[in-house]
């Protein structure tokens, strides 16, 4: 399982939002996410961090959950780029997921599962996801991926609006493309968003990536020399900000015909930090799943 953390989070306010505490025992989504991957047969963790917050990190989480799962860390670095380009003067951000998945090159040497840190995802994608793996099934002489599939409504903030990629998968369950779309939000009844012709025609059960896939050595080749095509084009154009973002990069593959994509749909209610005022909603959420059973009162004892 590789943990993305190396992403600064600028809608959540000060403070790193991946390490924010959600439960009475301190846990942090992060820890619930790890617990239901070892629960579905994951049996090692690689965190992508940055050097700057690998202090904090180690103390809030990497300590602890070095004690129940084996686990290593990599760094996602402004300055790891392909060779012969340099970092744009004024330019603070990482590169984006694409760029996470390639720190963990010289370390991940099996299939994986990739997430978000600051994203809480439920039990059922990572036994699906997990399940995909392990078979090691092809179809094609593509290079065969995974993801997991969540309902639009299931993903939505109460909070403003969000950026999801939108799938488009035929009828086979095999991933078309991903239209990556800002702005989404329910007004009176309605989905809305920045996006005119998607708006035609999404609705609150349109599958959405949450960016959990599962993906293979072959790819992260394929990634790498992406890198290289990205700061050729994209990169350029907005040097501050551009990002290599790996469904804008799994759709162009897509459309090469390089790549095959399973959606594999989840039932389960993602919860994550997008705003500051989400925080009190992911802790009830939380508490009340451990109410209910799903969890421990105390995840690691």
């Amino acid at each position: 399982l590789i943990i993305m953390v190396a992403g600064i989070g600028s809608r959540f306010g000060t403070g790193i939002k991946q390490l924010a505490k959600m439960a009475s025992n301190g846990e942090i989504i992060m820890d619930f996410s790890i617990y239901d991957a070892k629960e579905a047969g994951f049996t090692k963790v690689v965190f992508v961090i940055r050097k700057a917050i690998e202090k904090e990190f180690k103390e809030v989480i990497g300590d602890r959950l070095s004690q129940v799962m084996p686990i290593e860390y990599v760094y996602q670095e402004l300055d790891n780029l392909p060779e012969g380009y340099e970092v744009p003067t004024g330019r603070v951000k990482p590169w984006g997921t694409g760029q996470a998945i390639l720190a963990c090159k010289d370390i991940v040497k099996e299939p994986f599962v990739i997430i978000n840190a600051d994203d809480y995802y439920g039990k059922e994608a990572f036994v699906k996801l997990h399940d995909f793996l392990v078979s090691g099934k092809k179809e094609g002489e593509n290079i065969h991926l995974a993801m997991a599939g969540f309902s639009l409504k299931n993903t939505l903030s109460e909070n403003g609006a969000v950026t999801r990629g939108v799938c488009v998968a035929d009828e086979t369950g095999y991933l078309v493309k991903v239209i990556e779309t800002t702005g989404i939000q329910k007004i009176d009844g309605k989905i809305r968003c920045d996006n005119a012709e998607v708006e035609g025609w999404i609705t609150p059960d349109t599958m959405v990536s949450m960016n959990m896939w599962a993906l293979t050595p072959e790819f992260v080749e394929l990634l790498e020399s992406g890198f290289v095509e990205f700061f050729e084009k994209a990169a350029p154009a907005n040097p501050l900000k551009a990002e290599y973002l790996l469904p804008i990069y799994i759709d162009e593959l897509l459309h090469a015909d390089k790549v095959s994509v399973k959606v594999l749909p989840t039932h389960d209610k993602w919860f994550g930090v997008t705003y500051r005022e989400d925080k009190p909603l992911v802790v009830e959420a939380i508490a009340r799943k451990t109410a209910e059973g799903q969890y421990p009162e105390k995840l690691w004892e």
